[in-house]
């Protein structure tokens, strides 16, 4: 095993979560499965890969910015149920 109950329950009191007996054995296993196989991850060669930021080769997926002809006061204030001819008019939170 490469973690203990005790470190369980020591983490999760930590963390102040409140652990049965079982469900921190059934943590510990799960743990304990999750370490192992970040181990066999650790086994492997990766010193000639690249390391990566993203899954796909991606290079700048941003489209160009271009000045383009928006909505003008009047129209946006249209879309919204209560405006002032100013603004859009919201009800009072406190």
């Amino acid at each position: 095993m490469n973690i203990s109950i005790e470190e369980v329950v020591k983490v999760a009191r930590l963390a102040r979560l409140d652990l049965s007996g079982q469900e921190a054995e059934e943590i510990t296993e799960q743990l304990d499965r999750i370490l192992g196989y970040v181990a066999k991850l650790n086994e492997i060669d990766t010193k000639d890969v690249a390391p990566t930021t993203h899954a796909l080769s991606v290079h700048n997926a941003f489209r160009e910015d271009v000045v383009q002809p928006s909505l003008s006061q009047q129209e946006a204030l249209a879309n919204g149920p209560w405006q002032n001819g100013e603004a859009f008019v919201v009800p009072k939170i406190i």
